[in-house]
């Protein structure tokens, strides 16, 4: 079978170069379409980077027309939770806006298949393991804006024929098995790496946003996935879309860990105390988000080769240590 020639918007980006570089790797043509506005050139294979903006109609459809695109991976938006409080606008406009012009150009180019990047915090908190009918109830404009996308996408399926897969993931974590790639956010905003910037001497202590959440230590939990888990995950959920329509599918580990649980977790890889500070909840955090994902690894065959959070975090402080300033380094 005919490999398709993929297009990742956002492909710069954490897990969207780690997913151009798990399908180079697998010899598909893939291309990584970013502004390079919180991406990373180095992050992106070689002669693989394509420099645009979402916004850029004329770009995306004359990218999709001359590289013979088949399917296209989404990742490109904006991603903070606490940001998308503050200015609710960038997100609607960056993450919202910008996937309505990306499919306009793809009918246009008649490309018919996409996997979109949504995110577990589309769900209500539960102390179940979220499965993808749990009830919605995405808590930040971040959040909105992702189901707000995967509502676009399936009305775009249907009106228009286009075949979908649309993959909710959980915390992505870690650096690359050959300790070549990680997470560099500015500002960095997820946990793990905000952990190991004090044993880097990159920061004092590490705030703990709210200690009096509903779970056993009082902080909130959350289901940490690898970042080459991920990219295996969508390799297989892209191969998956034929035709018309779609599926949704959770990828986590079904095991979550505690802020807490993280922080010494870190202690014991890095070898070395972790200060913390206790700080107000943060506007838009929910108790407990827990992947039950039970339907990709029936219906795809997938499942995750990193499941302790010890290996996580070590991949990821291999990463950090050796690259203590990110690409920059």
């Amino acid at each position: 079978m005919k490999k398709l020639r993929i297009l990742a918007t956002g492909g710069a980006g954490y897990v969207g170069s780690a997913c151009v570089r798990a399908l180079v790797e697998r010899e598909y043509e893939c291309f990584a379409f970013d502004n390079l506005s919180t991406g990373f050139s180095g992050a992106a294979p070689a002669r693989r980077l394509i420099v645009g903006d979402l916004g850029n109609r004329e770009l995306i459809s004359n990218t999709l027309r001359d590289k013979e695109i088949d399917a296209v991976l989404h990742f490109a938006g904006s991603i903070a939770v606490g940001e998308s409080v503050e200015n609710p606008r960038l997100y609607y406009r960056n993450n919202i806006a910008n996937t309505l012009n990306l499919l306009e150009a793809m009918l246009g180019a008649g490309v018919k298949k996409i996997l979109f990047s949504s995110t577990a915090a589309v769900y209500a908190p539960s102390d179940n393991l979220l499965v993808e009918d749990s009830r919605k109830e995405p808590a930040s404009p971040y959040a909105f804006s992702k189901f707000a996308i995967e509502r676009l996408i399936r009305d775009f399926s249907k009106a228009y024929g286009l075949g979908y897969t649309i993959l909710r993931y959980f915390n992505a974590s870690g650096g690359s098995s050959d300790g070549r790639h990680g997470e560099a956010h500015a500002p960095e905003t997820h946990l793990i790496p905000l952990v190991l910037q004090v044993p880097l001497g990159q920061r004092d202590h590490i705030s703990v946003f709210g200690d009096d959440y509903d779970t056993p230590d009082g902080t909130c939990i959350r289901d940490y996935i690898h970042i080459e888990d991920l990219a295996a995950a969508h390799i297989k959920a892209v191969e998956s879309i034929d035709g018309e329509g779609g599926a949704i599918y959770n990828v986590g580990t079904g095991r979550g860990n505690s802020v807490r649980e993280v922080i010494k977790t870190a202690e014991k890889v890095v070898g070395q105390k972790i200060e913390i500070q206790i700080s107000a909840r943060r506007a838009g955090d929910t108790a407990r988000l827990v992947a039950g994902a039970e339907k990709i690894r029936k219906e795809l065959g997938w499942k995750p080769r990193y499941e302790n959070l010890r290996d996580i975090v070590a991949t990821a402080w291999q990463w950090h240590k050796n690259h203590p300033k990110g690409y920059n380094s």
